[in-house]
């Protein structure tokens, strides 16, 4: 198998299993912070005993401002996460994924805010369109407020998210694997205050969800994730990474019987156009739940930013 084609098996895979995220939050009948904890909790053991097998330990690279700055990206990412499940619980996977893929314009205000960078009139353009997208997919109309509890959540996940990418994206020399590792032990502490141990322990059937979250939504899929960013020129994980939230949108309706309605349809081709057109204009940057980062080795490569759970 050609080194492109296995990087496309591998992103499509690992894109499919990140659709598949919401069915696990839902059916672990968990509320979003233990949900997250005990995510944190198996993937960490997912993401070390890889780690710890592929000797990613050895000359690790972090220095004290490199680990500061991830564990800084792993409270914004572990937070994201809770934000994202409340979402799905207001509204809908399908609409709350939607929404969550407004990221990458939160990114580029925040480029503006703190880097200066210039938001080109191309790029307004494009916001505007994903802010027209945005209204419409919210199904929101005079006098209706229904929705907007789910809308509010998904987009502060979104913006958790682009503050993650942000201070992440500038760790260098040090392998994603390692720095999504630092990310979910962060999230340990930071949500061990409001994890209820004891409606934990009723959940029954619903421990298994919790393991496939860490263990396959925390471990093997970011494993794929970046064994794929560097066999893949950045147009293709671009239009790839778009897999997610048509799996999301298809799991949820085969699942749960939930369904767009027509004018929320025409809501989300808006956004995901824009989204894939200003993600394309960006340079290069890392970005995922552990963004990808510049690093010493092929897998560290992270040509785009891929928006997963």
């Amino acid at each position: 198998m050609r080194n492109e084609t296995r990087g496309t098996v591998e992103l499509t895979l690992a894109m499919v299993l990140s659709g598949t995220l919401g069915v696990f939050v839902v059916e672990s009948g968990a509320s979003p912070f233990e949900v997250v904890f005990f995510r944190c909790l198996f993937g960490a053991l997912a993401l070390g005993v890889y780690s710890g097998v592929r000797g990613f330990f050895t000359g690790h690279g972090f220095t004290g401002r490199k680990l500061g700055l991830a564990a800084l990206g792993g409270a914004f990412i572990v937070f994201n996460w809770v934000f994202l499940f409340e979402a799905y619980q207001a509204t809908s996977i399908s609409l709350a994924t939607v929404v969550y893929h407004t990221q990458p314009f939160f990114l580029v205000l925040l480029g503006a805010l703190f880097l200066r960078e210039r938001i080109s009139a191309g790029k307004l353009g494009w916001l505007g369109l994903a802010f027209l997208g945005l209204v419409l997919v919210s199904g929101v109309r005079p006098g209706e407020t229904a929705s907007l509890k789910g809308l509010g959540f998904a987009l502060a996940a979104a913006v958790l998210y682009a503050l993650a990418t942000f201070v992440t994206k500038r760790i260098t020399g040090v392998r994603p694997h390692l720095i999504a590792l630092v990310q979910v032990l962060v999230g340990l502490p930071l949500l061990l205050p409001f994890a209820d141990f004891g409606a934990a322990a009723e959940l029954g059937a619903g421990w298994g969800w919790l393991v496939g979250l860490g263990l396959i939504h925390t471990g093997l899929m970011y494993v794929l994730m970046y064994a794929a960013y560097a066999k893949l020129p950045t147009a293709k994980i671009a239009v790839l990474a778009f897999t997610y939230p048509a799996v999301a949108m298809g799991v949820d309706w085969a699942v749960y019987g939930h369904h767009i309605g027509l004018v929320q349809a025409l809501g989300v081709p808006l956004i995901v156009f824009a989204s894939l057109k200003v993600t394309l204009a960006a340079p290069a940057r890392g970005a995922a739940p552990a963004p990808r980062t510049g690093g010493r080795a092929a897998e560290d490569a992270s040509p785009v930013a891929t928006r997963v759970g």
